[in-house]
C-alpha cells in the first residue's frame, strides 16, 4: 500500500496519513517547540513510514525547508502549498470570506473525513490536525487516488 503524509507546518505540527484508497488512516498533532527538535522529529516521522509515497506540506519558511530536505534525502516527491490552494478546492467561496469561518468549516469537514474513513474519532481535534486532514484530502485528489470529494464528505 502507498501512503501520503500531509503536514500542517509549524513548531506545533498537524499530521494526516492517507492510504492509496484515498481514506484517512491516522492523524495527530505534535508540538516540537524548537527547530532542532523539529529536525529530529521530521527524520523520525518519515523514517517510521516505509510505504510513504508523497509528502504534502502546507506552509513555508525554515520549517518547510526542514521537511523538504528530509523528504528529498529519501527520494520522496514533495508538494508545498498554501492554505489558499486547498481551501479553493475544498471550500465554497462563502466559507472562505473570513479566517474564522474557514477554520470552523475546516473542522467540520475534517470530522466528516474522519467518519467517512472510519478513522478513530477524536476526543478533541486540534486545529493543526484538522488542517492537515484537509491538506491530505487535497493531496489524494491531486494524485488521483480519489477522483472527487466523496459525497458523504461534501456539504450542502
Amino acid at each position: 500500500m502507498q501512503t501520503l503524509l500531509a503536514v500542517d507546518l509549524g513548531l506545533r505540527t498537524g499530521f494526516a496519513l492517507y492510504g492509496d484508497d484515498g481514506r484517512l488512516i491516522s492523524y495527530r498533532s505534535q508540538n516540537y517547540g524548537s527547530v532542532p527538535r523539529l529536525r529530529r522529529g521530521a527524520a523520525g516521522v518519515l523514517g517510521d513510514l516505509p510505504e510513504l509515497t508523497a509528502l504534502v506540506l502546507e506552509g513555508g519558511g525554515v520549517v518547510a525547508e526542514v521537511w523538504e530536505s528530509e523528504a528529498r534525502r529519501r527520494g520522496l516527491p514533495v508538494f508545498v502549498i498554501s492554505a489558499e490552494v486547498w481551501r479553493q478546492r475544498l471550500l465554497y467561496a462563502r466559507e472562505q470570506r473570513s479566517g474564522a469561518k474557514a477554520k470552523e468549516t475546516a473542522d467540520e469537514l475534517a470530522r466528516r473525513i474522519i467518519s467517512w474513513s472510519n478513522a478513530p474519532r477524536p476526543t478533541s481535534l486540534r486545529h493543526d490536525a484538522a488542517e492537515a486532514i484537509l491538506v491530505g484530502l487535497w493531496g489524494v485528489l491531486e494524485l488521483g487516488w480519489l477522483l472527487a470529494v466523496p459525497p458523504e464528505v461534501r456539504r450542502a
